[in-house]
């Protein structure tokens, strides 16, 4: 008898440590997984970063490829009438790009999932309709 209730016992004190570990466990995971996420903001706030700077760099280079083409143009005409004709070239080209913007905001407005709701609207009707036609009384020829 002595025998069985050592093995209980050893049951319980095993049940008990596995317990303990698991959730230690647990707590060690839960800590990698924290330590994990932190260092991938980390790289992830990094990378967006330098895609700031490359994107101002970008835009600096941009200015400087817009002022060669003035003064190439300077060449051939008026330095002003240069400037002139290209700051019209890229007000034209900034135009478009917005009507496109607008034209693509219009039809993402109004934020609504329109065909899923008509969707949903018809299946609900769709179950309704069946609904009444299963408990509508059947007259026998």
């Amino acid at each position: 008898m002595t025998v069985h209730h050592q093995s209980d016992a050893s049951m319980g004190e095993l049940v008990s440590r596995l317990s303990t570990e698991m959730s230690s466990l647990m707590r060690g995971e839960v800590e990698l997984a924290r330590l994990e996420l932190t260092e991938k903001a980390k790289h992830t706030g990094k990378g967006a970063g330098a895609f700031g700077a490359a994107g101002l760099v970008a835009l600096y280079g941009l200015g400087v490829l817009i002022a060669a083409a003035i003064l190439a143009l300077a060449l051939v005409m008026d330095a002003w009438l240069a400037a002139v004709l290209v700051g019209v070239v890229l007000l034209a080209i900034a135009g478009g790009v917005a009507l496109f913007g607008k034209k693509q905001v219009s039809e993402g407005t109004p934020m609504k999932p329109e065909r899923a709701t008509e969707n949903l609207r018809r299946d609900v009707e769709a179950v309704k309709h069946r609904h009444v036609e299963d408990h509508t009384p059947r007259s026998t020829p």
